[in-house]
């Protein structure tokens, strides 16, 4: 190639360079934005929270974990205990709504055709169809995914992580961000320990070196072992924030 060719494809590789920086800014300064508007929602979903003494959880994992299975259990066990209600999160259908509605629980379902976490305006509309009053407890089942639900806030009290078994050893490595900021970590499918490359020792430590305060359960959501511990601290939970919040039933 000539020479003045070469320095031409070297100056083109050097404008799509700046090209590309550019376009990085303009996607760094929209991405601020976007989380931006997200918070200011979000605090005020977490102020009328407060003031309601409602416990809300942002439930997290990977498509296939049994998010939906642990929301179904959880309602099974919780119903006599404390009043929740339940947004339901998913790209498309109702299904996972179907499900938990057969527990004489509240749900909204939110499809985000396409989006892959939901946001803070989506629970916002949400509550209009869920009436608050007297509810203790709101479990928002996220899109299955672990990267994007980690960044939106929802004005939640804590986020709980499903992982699944299955899933590999793996997941806490290499989604750091969503773990680190788990209030709990369901390790669920634990049955299914025996048949998988799976060290659970290592997840666990490095799941307490990401986050000390972080709570562990072995779950198996599809027979309820290993439940009661996750309600047992939901209870504690719900029952602290009615009590900060002065309600008293």
């Amino acid at each position: 190639m000539p020479k003045g060719a070469l320095a031409r494809a070297e100056g083109i590789v050097v404008q799509w360079g700046q090209a590309l920086e550019e376009e990085k800014a303009v996607e760094i300064n929209l991405q601020a934005n976007v989380l931006g508007a997200n918070a200011a929602i979000a605090q005020g979903l977490r102020e009328e929270f407060a003031r309601r003494g409602v416990y809300s959880i942002n439930l997290i994992s990977s498509p296939g974990a049994g998010k939906t299975t642990v929301v179904e259990r959880l309602c099974a066990l919780l119903k006599d205990k404390v009043r929740l209600a339940v947004i339901e999160g998913d790209i498309t259908t109702s299904l996972d709504a179907e499900r938990v509605a057969r527990y004489g629980i509240p749900v909204h379902q939110i499809n985000t055709f396409g989006g892959c976490h939901l946001d803070a305006r989506m629970v916002e509309r949400a509550l209009q169809s869920l009436d608050l009053e007297g509810t203790q407890l709101l479990l928002v089942e996220n899109v299955g995914n672990l990267v994007c639900p980690a960044d939106f806030d929802l004005g939640e009290d804590a986020k709980m992580v499903v992982l699944s078994i299955p899933e590999g050893d793996d997941k806490p490595a290499k989604y750091p961000a969503t773990f680190r900021r788990a209030a709990a970590v369901l390790l669920n499918k634990i049955d299914l320990l025996p048949y998988f490359r799976f060290d659970l020792a290592r997840v666990k430590r490095e799941l307490v070196a990401m986050n000390p305060q972080q709570r562990l359960f072995e779950t198996v959501a599809t027979t309820g072992q290993g439940m009661d511990a996750v309600v047992a601290w939901l209870v504690d939970e719900v029952q602290r924030k009615q009590k900060a919040a002065g309600i008293t039933r």
